[in-house]
């Protein structure tokens, strides 16, 4: 069968890589796609949304399925788009995926349903919203309702942090018609997790947890950014503590999406804090998270187009997915400047070749005249697999050092936390 995946980024390329493993499938193609993508399948130069171009090609190849990795296009519609012209397509429908597009709809479904969350308030108003604030005092958060790139969150520690997000969201308009509404958040303490699902309406079928780093800086420090590595499992957090939060808030949110008539179908980002009360949700994603998907897939032992396929048909209930009893990490390499303005077109060096147990995916690449050169604000990600964290997180450095490019930056953190805990118990 022939397969489209829709984006560019790290996160596509490790479904290229994924879905090209599968004995089932015959050729890969990616729209845009990257130059790392671009040694597994077939890259077309059409935008992530340019709907009528990517239907028109699907058909005119005869595509069996199309798998939407970025959020903005299931924003757009593209999944409707893609149904009401009889085209195979993974990933939620339009109404489904509001769910990520607003972060006032996200919170009001979960006081609904009763899901564990923060509270909150939703402000159109500036002066309101600064009032509001000000009278709930610092740590606080500050979201901005609508998509952002992973960078319209603020946790502030001081109230002049929470002055100055709320400013530039509303005021200055730093995230454009995203920021116009802004969720303000009670502050929950607490180690975090994420859980990606498989969910077909009802159907939820958990993948293994992982823990992102959003932070720039190591010790979680600086400005927040899409992703600066991440690891799993996640062995610090107990396997009852990963059942509460499937069970209290993953499966009701499903239910809640087929209550309110908006069926999820598609893979389920929930985002988790695990506080003194117990888990609870600090965001949902509708599609596969960036880097998350980057240690995720390297773990999957079942057949990836099986899954996709199960759920498009509506039949995930019947379908059986495994894992592997390994360790992944993944370390962000990101631009020079990143998350702010940053520079494109350095060469890169030093890539080592992709193996079973090291894979470099590139996110923000491009090709220039036979030399891989930078396109974005992060622009690798080294993912490294072991028998335990402590052998992935030193394969995945030993690579990162290798390779070398004007500006590169990375954490050098990425999955200390376990490793400290971890540490801390052998003491115990």
């Amino acid at each position: 069968m022939k397969v489209l995946v829709v984006g560019s980024g790290g996160r596509e390329h490790a479904l290229v890589w994924k879905l090209a493993q599968s004995p089932k499938v015959s050729q890969v193609f990616c729209a845009p796609g990257n130059a790392g993508i671009a040694s597994l399948a077939t890259c077309v130069a059409i935008g992530v949304n340019d709907f009528a171009s990517l239907a028109e090609f699907a058909q005119k190849e005869q595509v069996d399925l199309t798998v939407i990795g970025p959020e903005d296009p299931l924003l757009g519609g593209i999944v409707d788009y893609f149904e009401e012209r009889g085209l195979a397509v993974f990933g939620p429908a339009k109404e489904a995926a509001l769910l990520e597009g607003s972060k006032t709809f996200a919170k009001d479904i979960m006081k609904k349903y009763e899901i564990p969350t923060g509270a909150y308030r939703s402000f159109t108003a500036h002066n309101e919203a600064l009032a509001y604030v000000r009278e709930q005092g610092a740590p606080i958060v500050i979201k901005a309702d609508g998509l952002a790139a992973g960078k319209g969150v603020t946790v502030a520690h001081a109230l002049s942090e929470a002055e100055e997000a709320l400013a530039a969201m509303m005021l200055d308009g730093v995230f454009a018609e995203a920021g116009s509404t802004v969720v303000v958040e009670e502050y929950l303490a607490g180690e975090e997790m994420t859980i990606l699902s498989f969910v077909d309406g009802e159907t939820v079928i958990p993948m293994v947890p992982s823990q992102d780093h959003k932070p720039v800086y190591d010790g979680d420090k600086g400005p927040n950014t899409g992703g600066m590595g991440t690891y799993s499992p996640v062995p610090h957090i107990d396997e009852s503590i990963v059942r509460q939060a499937i069970d209290t808030i993953i499966v009701p949110t499903a239910k809640a999406m087929v209550a309110e008539g908006r069926p999820f179908r598609g893979i389920l980002y929930t985002g988790l804090i695990m506080t003194q009360e117990g888990p609870k949700v600090i965001e949902y994603n509708a599609r596969f998270g960036d880097p998350e998907t980057q240690v995720i897939l390297p773990r999957l032992q079942s057949d990836l187009v099986d899954i996709f396929l199960a759920a498009v048909e509506g039949r995930l209930a019947g379908c059986k997915v495994e894992w592997k009893n390994n360790a992944a990490v993944c370390v962000i390499m990101a631009a020079g400047g990143y998350p702010g303005p940053y520079t494109k077109g350095e060469e890169i060096t030093g890539l080592p070749e992709n193996t079973e147990e090291l894979i470099v995916f590139h996110a923000g690449t491009a090709e220039t005249n036979g030399r891989i050169v930078t396109n974005g604000g992060r622009v690798l990600g080294v993912t490294a697999l072991g028998k335990d964290l402590y052998e992935a997180q030193d394969k995945a450095y030993e690579a990162a050092r290798s390779i070398s490019f004007e500006g590169a930056h990375y954490r050098k953190d990425i999955g200390n936390k376990a490793l400290r805990q971890a540490e801390d118990r052998g003491r115990a």
